[in-house]
């Protein structure tokens, strides 16, 4: 009787587990349902306006492209504008350009003609003057070929004017501050510079700054 008894309170103890375990399982998926939907709520709200900020990002794009094709298409049909004007002026100026050149193609044989005419009309009445004038130029030439030879003579024994070496700027890279300084320092010849003595080349150590100190004397010896 003891055993029966202990058994069936064994029995209530396990019916009432699992009762509560049944309870406990249908409350879990009870919260997990409700944690799903409210997911799926979530979701739903998140990709809402992704989807929306998508679409108007497409309309935008597509907006702009038809903005920038609209603004294309004008663009190159003022440029064909541009171009057909221009075009059509230069053909109008090549068409003057041929037209004046005619023009002055027939004023210039009009002009030659006129002065064939009048040359050959004034060759008879000046045929008389040349000859005078021929007459005139064989007396006068013996006379300008004396002078000449004279002339020739007087250059040939002329001698070259001497170069002033106290001035400091025949040589190149010397301008007129850096001579007069240099006057102040003692150099006062293109002598010293061009061969300079040890007490010149102290001297002109203080222009070892001057741009193109170290041709100064290959330049002073050109000169002299």
């Amino acid at each position: 009787m003891a055993k029966k008894a202990n058994k069936q309170n064994v029995d209530k103890v396990v019916k009432k587990v699992n009762k509560e375990f049944e309870k406990t399982s249908s409350r879990i998926e009870k919260l997990i349902d409700d944690a799903l939907k409210q997911f799926d709520g979530i979701q739903n709200q998140v990709q809402e306006p992704v989807r929306k900020l998508l679409k108007e990002l497409d309309e935008l794009r597509d907006r702009e492209m038809k903005r920038f094709s609209d603004e294309y298409e004008r663009r190159l049909g003022e440029f064909h504008e541009l171009q057909e004007s221009i075009l059509d002026r230069l053909g109008i100026a090549s068409k003057e350009a041929k037209a004046a050149k005619e023009e002055a193609k027939k004023a210039v044989k009009k002009a030659s003609s006129s002065a064939t005419t009048k040359s050959a009309s004034k060759k008879s009445s000046s045929a008389k003057a040349t000859a005078r004038k021929s007459a005139a130029t064989k007396s006068a030439t013996p006379k300008k070929a004396a002078g000449a030879k004279a002339g020739t003579a007087t250059k040939k024994t002329a001698s070259p004017k001497p170069k002033d070496k106290s001035d400091l700027t025949l040589i190149k890279g010397i301008g007129p501050a850096t001579a007069r300084k240099m006057k102040e320092a003692g150099i006062t010849s293109i002598d010293q510079i061009a061969n300079p003595s040890a007490e010149d080349q102290e001297k002109l150590q203080a222009f070892s700054n001057v741009k193109g100190f170290s041709t100064f004397s290959d330049e002073a010896k050109k000169v002299i």
